[in-house]
């Protein structure tokens, strides 16, 4: 429940705060006139798509609904990205212990391969000093 009162709140704030530029009362009929965008209509000439604006009314209630759902939209699309971050974050930390591990497994393996090239490198040295001791 105290994310609901938070949520309308933030609409509160939101719609009082409005500073829309392009939505206006007209009348007494309770309309409202948006700016929307029609194609224009091709001429021959002009190979590139060209917009104008169109006026259309809608109701206040239209209007209102429009702007909630802007705002829930919105705030949807925050929540899932703020989750989106921590799953990266999440990630970031499961693939850090897997580096850790694949570099000391990889350090380890070295170590061995170190140890066995100086056992085989003295028992080099041992059997030629062998050989010049036997000639």
């Amino acid at each position: 429940m105290a994310g609901a009162l938070s949520l309308f709140g933030a609409l509160r704030r939101s719609f009082s705060k409005s500073s829309c530029k392009t939505v206006s009362v007209i009348d007494n009929k309770q309309l409202v006139l948006k700016p929307m965008l029609e194609k224009a209509d091709v001429v021959s000439t002009s190979s590139s798509n060209s917009y104008r604006p169109r006026l259309s009314a809608i109701s206040i209630e239209d209007a209102a609904a429009i702007k909630i759902q802007a705002h829930f939209r919105g705030h949807l699309a925050r929540r899932a990205f703020r989750a989106l971050r921590s799953l990266v974050k999440l990630q970031a930390l499961v693939r850090g212990v897997c580096v850790r591990r694949q570099a000391r497994i990889a350090v380890h393996c070295m170590q061995v391969l170190v140890r066995l090239q100086v056992r085989v490198r003295a028992r080099q040295l041992l059997s030629s000093s062998g050989h010049a001791n036997l000639s």
